[in-house]
């Protein structure tokens, strides 16, 4: 087999229609909420970004062809959210997180589910939302912890012909939508039978908007994505038809695994996204800077040495979540193994590579109008969420070396 990291001809159309998107649309975004007071007033700010970006159909490239959608695979969606988060990192969640929120319906849902639920994001219009209520008040690193461990603590019983869903969740992309009154879709891991054991009393139910229960706690205002919506919420007596279980009754905890190992892959990217921009502007600062000196200050080996470092880690992270993307795409046996891998790796190289090019620059990265602080706090979150590393994804990794039949050489293509 041949190992060719070339894009094709439609994903470098893809990149570069995403590159202008980005310079065009999201680079003049951030003034028109980085000034606001609360986290609901900077999500509200990015509305008619987000709409125009539905409107440029990136949402539709995002959910797969035989759903309806313009997406041919993760890598595309790599390339896609590289170009846009890089530039605004905010905006560009809320899109990839309303992906995620409907991830259980496109790989656990029917025709019928999927035609009947999905079909607000297929538009190009309006700013249709979707979360994946997964994450819960006190975490949800053991959500498959048998009693006496509480795990999932979000109930659902049935009740006729609809469920009834009563719970708390916290930490869901764009959860309470642009109202507080609910995104559009919401795919609900909750407990849905008395079967004490995880594996078999866990499932996920869709809920669509509008439906009454919905409680607002708060909006936690989060040190980065200043300008994406991650709130505390209650369900109270939420009702959803009985056709909205996804997928198998009692099949939510492998439902939820199998959506978060794409979104896995696409961390690693985003944390490239950040390196870039960082790395960008400091090669560009010690081109041109002098600091006093009679050369730019790229001349000195400490810097330029620095600089090589941090690009190595940027294409390293790359190809790695690239490589984890197409293993995602192929259905390849390792594919569990290489997106976590991507994720961890890209998501701490992001915090290191930031901090290595803020002391090539100096004291001046700590001024706000430079872009070293956003680009940092938005990497701080990309370690402790989508799964922690230390909590998840490493705990996952633990249990794959664990066990027998593991093959150290099946990631590598030799095994």
């Amino acid at each position: 087999m041949a190992i060719d990291f070339t894009l094709t001809p439609g994903q470098r159309e893809l990149q570069l229609v995403s590159r202008k998107f980005a310079r065009d649309v999201l680079s003049s975004a951030r003034p028109a909420y980085e000034k606001l007071t609360t986290p609901e007033e900077r999500f509200l700010a990015t509305r008619p970004a987000y709409e125009a970006m539905v409107a440029a159909g990136f949402l539709r490239k995002c959910i797969p062809a035989p759903a309806g959608g313009e997406n041919a695979g993760l890598i595309d969606m790599a390339i896609m959210a590289e170009e846009l988060y890089s530039v605004n990192a905010s905006i560009t969640l809320t899109m990839l997180g309303t992906v995620l929120g409907l991830l259980p319906i496109l790989i656990g849902g029917t025709p019928e589910q999927c035609g009947r639920l999905l079909e607000p994001f297929l538009k190009k219009s309006g700013a249709p939302l979707a979360g994946f209520c997964s994450s819960e008040p006190g975490g949800s690193a053991n959500a498959a912890s048998p009693p006496p461990g509480e795990g999932v603590r979000t109930t659902a019983k049935l009740h006729d012909d609809h469920w009834v869903i009563n719970g708390r969740k916290k930490w869901v992309s764009s959860a309470t939508g642009w109202d507080r009154k609910g995104a559009d879709v919401l795919c609900v891991v909750c407990r849905t039978g008395a079967e004490t054991r995880p594996e078999t009393s866990v499932s996920i139910i869709a809920v669509e908007r509008p439906t009454p229960g919905i409680a607002f706690e708060r909006a936690i205002d989060a040190i980065g994505h200043r300008g994406h919506l991650t709130p505390q919420f209650g369900f109270e007596n939420v009702r959803a038809p009985r056709r909205n279980l996804i997928g198998e009754e009692g099949g939510g905890l492998a439902l939820s695994s199998a959506s978060f190992t794409g979104t896995a892959a696409l961390v690693g990217i985003f944390g490239v996204a950040l390196m870039r921009a960082a790395f960008e502007f400091s090669l560009n600062f010690a081109l041109t800077e002098r600091r006093g000196g009679v050369h730019p200050i790229i001349e000195h080996q400490a810097v330029g040495y620095a600089l090589a470092d941090a690009k190595m880690k940027i294409e390293a992270a790359r190809y790695l979540s690239w490589r984890a993307c197409h293993a995602v795409d192929t259905q390849n046996p390792a594919a569990d193994e290489l997106a976590i891998q991507a994720k961890i790796y890209g998501s701490e190289m992001a915090v290191t590579v930031i901090t290595d090019l803020m002391r090539i620059v100096g004291i001046d990265s700590y001024d706000n109008a430079l872009p070293f602080g956003e680009l940092l706090q938005d990497a701080l979150a990309l370690p402790i969420f989508d799964g922690g590393n230390m909590g998840i994804r490493r705990r996952q990794l633990h249990t794959m070396l664990k066990r027998r039949e593991y093959d150290p050489l099946l990631a590598s293509g030799a095994a």
